[in-house]
């Protein structure tokens, strides 16, 4: 254990700490208007990584030089800050929501309950288990904006926010598990243990779509009658979005630009040139687009990307850790640990252990994705998640601790379909 690799876990640590005191410090510009641009910016829970991530590298600079700093900063792979910033984009922009909300609409118009009852349940339920075709950050981004207007609102109980909150960040992170290319802590392990999609559909799948289902049954169950806004016949209010018809030939280009993001993402120089186009063609027909989400895909990305840096450093006591543990073990050790660093890192870590058993595997997999609505770093789409309905939440700030009790019983629901079932 040498210095530098203390000073990176106490960076961390610190870190950690900073994104439970962000609800405290967005609550401290009231009371010092003077500091108020210094807390608000301290309080954003997207920026706490990136910042972090600078003070570490500065560290490195004093204790090891400059060269060291920047050869460890270059060294980390951004590949998956960038992706999620370029999805978060595209999925929002306004065709892209346009269809799905009709699609979704119109299914919604054919069930005899309340329509906002129905699409807050497959806001829940449908849209993430999407996200193992369409990849979790762009679930994560089309649920939060199709469920913003219906529950993120001064109307709904702060308490059963945060219990919606929370199983949607469950249901995300254990929906995108039916393939094996949608998922960030899938892919870190797919092509090591030789898992393809028929593998992930038969020993994970089908047992997350159980858990999403019961998850998104329960909390919409709970919030039924704080939904249908009264005098509206059950009839959910349309967002602005979709309001006005898109041209099938404008939403088609919307949705190839999606698919190709989709399908170039390990490859960021592709993707991001894919990415450069669609924002000239947003330009050039601007009657048919709403302004694009850029600063929080931006913040989201800066989070990210300082999330590779700090947990680029915590290798050393992350990895026997893991290595050491049994198997039943390692599932809720796996729960545990996801909670404080992103689940993705975490199985990259297990891929590396040699001779690690098929059991072994199964576990620290479904830990991982099982703990990934516990915190907003647990699963990389929830920053996304945070930075779209975070305007929602009391002092416009998403609280970890109330995040923590929101997510516990979708947490347990999971945990209970991969150990059981």
């Amino acid at each position: 254990m040498t210095l530098l690799q203390w000073v990176g876990a106490v960076v961390f640590g610190v870190a950690l700490l900073h994104t439970f005191c962000a609800k405290l410090l967005e609550r401290l510009v009231h009371r010092y208007p003077a500091h108020a641009g210094l807390l608000h910016l301290l309080g954003e829970v997207e920026v706490v990584f990136g910042f972090w991530a600078f003070v570490l590298v500065a560290a490195i600079a004093l204790l090891a030089g400059s060269q060291e700093a920047i050869a460890y900063a270059e060294s980390r792979k951004y590949t998956e800050p960038l992706f999620v910033f370029v999805v978060m984009v595209v999925a929002a922009s306004r065709p892209v929501l346009a269809l799905v909300r009709g699609v979704l609409g119109g299914i919604s118009r054919c069930v005899p309950l309340p329509q906002a009852l129905v699409l807050v349940w497959m806001g829940l339920a449908v849209v993430p288990l999407m996200g193992s075709l369409v990849t979790e950050p762009a679930a994560m981004t089309l649920a939060a904006l199709m469920l913003a207007p219906l529950i993120f609102t001064p109307a709904m109980p702060e308490r059963l926010k945060y219990a919606a909150l929370g199983v949607l960040f469950v249901n995300i992170s254990i929906g995108g598990t039916l393939t094996s290319f949608a998922a960030p802590p899938v892919l870190m392990v797919a092509a090591t243990w030789q898992w393809d999609s028929a593998y992930m559909a038969t020993h994970f799948g089908w047992k997350a779509m159980v858990a999403v289902v019961l998850n998104a049954s329960v909390v919409t169950w709970a919030m039924r009658r704080n939904l249908v806004p009264s005098g509206s016949n059950g009839q959910a209010a349309q967002p602005e979005a979709g309001a006005d018809g898109v041209p099938w030939v404008v939403s088609l280009v919307h949705i190839g630009v999606l698919a190709g993001v989709v399908v170039l993402a390990h490859h960021p120089v592709l993707f991001m040139g894919l990415f450069l186009f669609f924002l000239g063609y947003t330009q050039a027909y601007p009657a048919h687009q709403s302004p694009l989400i850029l600063k929080e895909g931006l913040l989201v990305g800066f989070f990210l990307a300082g999330l590779v840096v700090l947990g680029g450093m915590q290798q050393w006591w992350l990895q026997p850790l893991v290595e050491s543990l049994t198997p039943n073990a390692l599932f809720w050790g796996a729960v545990a640990l996801t909670a404080v660093t992103d689940n993705a890192a975490l199985t990259y870590l297990g891929s590396l252990i040699e001779g690690i058993s098929p059991a072994a595997q199964y576990m620290l997999m479904a830990g991982a994705v099982t703990g990934g609505g516990l915190t907003i770093i647990a699963n990389a789409p929830n920053p996304a998640g945070v930075a779209l309905l975070r305007q929602g939440f009391q002092d416009q700030s998403v609280g970890v601790l109330g995040l923590l009790l929101g997510a516990l019983l979708p947490t347990a629901v999971a945990a209970a379909c991969f150990l059981m079932l």
